[in-house]
């Protein structure tokens, strides 16, 4: 995942230092890194960072160098049960951590949240101290005055990179502070029904009306790759963790809307589980859509085992990261799981064409 050739595709001041044949500097911040125009080619991911075990990997992603980062969630792991200072403590430790401060500093970078550093295993809306965590996010990774989030419930996000032709648009999903709660399992640890149930009740929600608005909005912006980052798995059938297929009726309408809105390029990235895994499906929805969880910087479940009927290849149970690297002269990106030597365990291709509706 080193570098490429940065001349395609390139405008503005960026293009103008290729030319003259001095390497324009990248800019440091995701929101300087939206406004250069500069086209994303690689990027990493991951998620599941406890702040209090060891993260030798953060080495191999940092000599990768990607051009952007995403922080998928559980970002740090607040003590239970959650008092704020437990949570602060927690992201004083992350702030000391070497690998995540050499990365905050110095690579663009977009995060979310999921459970653990919202601050209640599994929890959703009815969650009382929501506000407190969100003050405590924005304060960790120093969101600008001016920020969006800093307006609105919850945490969900959207920026775009890149010039026309290569634009990629990142949109991170908040999947906790509107979400209903889920339905109980009724055997408990029975694979493919260890926590949760589906459950049909159209009342239920996993964005809420808000939130849902929003990223209508966001997906009739133009894009020629959508990467949406979700805490939780989307399209990952075969298991009663949590997941969207437990509210079928809310896993469906985001599919239709991306539909009905005419959103090409969309490619989901997950994570929660504690495993690396690709993931394709393409029943009910108007193109197929491939998922890439990469969960376990820090602590992956190495016993991991469960039906994965649309799952592509096995789990990966070791120390990883994903990446998403992003050829456009040739028009297709590679979803990876990638090892703490940053070799791709779990692979695949994917042609831009193959991601858009047949008309």
């Amino acid at each position: 995942m080193r570098r490429r050739g940065l001349l395609a595709g390139v405008t503005g001041a960026t293009a103008l230092a290729a030319v003259s044949g001095c390497a324009a500097p990248r800019p440091e911040t995701a929101a300087a890194l939206a406004a250069s125009g500069w086209p994303l080619r690689s990027i990493a991911f991951s998620s599941c960072i406890d702040q209090t075990k060891p993260a030798p990997i953060w080495e191999t992603i940092l000599a990768g160098t990607p051009d952007l980062f995403l922080f998928g969630g559980d970002n740090v792991y607040c003590e239970m049960p959650y008092t704020l200072a437990r949570l602060r403590h927690a992201y004083a430790l992350a702030a000391e951590s070497p690998g995540m401060s050499r990365l905050r500093r110095g690579v663009p970078h977009l995060a979310i949240w999921d459970d653990h550093d919202y601050g209640v295993n599994d929890g959703g809306a009815e969650f009382p101290y929501k506000a407190e965590s969100k003050a405590e996010f924005l304060q960790f990774w120093k969101l600008a005055a001016h920020d969006p989030r800093r307006g609105h419930d919850g945490l969900y996000h959207a920026q775009v990179f890149g010039p026309t032709g290569s634009r990629v648009q990142v949109i991170l999903l908040d999947g906790r502070w509107f979400r209903s709660p889920w339905r109980r399992t009724d055997q408990r640890d029975v694979p493919g029904k260890e926590r949760y149930l589906p459950d049909d009740d159209p009342a239920k929600t996993m964005l809420g009306d808000e939130q849902w608005r929003w990223l209508e909005q966001q997906l009739r912006q133009p894009a020629d790759v959508r990467l949406i980052v979700s805490g939780m798995q989307v399209v990952a059938d075969g298991h009663g963790w949590e997941r969207w297929g437990n509210f079928p009726r809310e896993r469906q309408r985001l599919y239709d809307l991306i539909g009905s809105t005419g959103a090409q390029g969309v490619v989901f990235l997950s994570g929660d589980r504690h495993v690396g895994a690709l993931y394709r499906e393409a029943t009910g929805t108007p193109y197929p859509l491939y998922e890439l969880t990469s969960s376990g910087m820090t602590h992956p479940w190495r016993d991991a085992a469960e039906a994965g009927p649309n799952r592509l290849g096995e789990l990966f149970t070791d120390y990883h990261y994903g990446t998403v690297d992003i050829d456009w002269r040739a028009s297709v990106l590679s979803l990876s799981v990638r090892d703490i030597d940053g070799q791709p365990r779990r692979s695949i291709g994917i042609a831009f064409n193959e991601l858009r509706a047949k008309t």
